[in-house]
């Protein structure tokens, strides 16, 4: 998808410093990835201790034991 943008000079001059990368097109790809996929584990970090497994710490220990 073709999208005309005003980007601060500066701003792409950084990015470009920054990614390596050889064109401004490559650079801003990589940035939209790079903030996509910090995004995505910052939502998957939340999720950490929120899951219910349907058993409690002790009925857990007890399996273990059974087997």
């Amino acid at each position: 998808m073709r999208t005309l943008i005003d980007i601060q000079e500066h701003l792409i001059r950084d990015l470009l410093k920054e990614t390596n990368a050889k064109t401004k097109r490559e650079a801003i790809i990589t940035a939209i990835e790079t903030y996509l996929n910090l995004k995505r584990r910052e939502k998957l970090a939340a999720l950490i201790g929120n899951y219910d497994y349907g058993s409690t710490v002790e009925e857990l220990e007890r399996m273990r034991v059974d087997d």
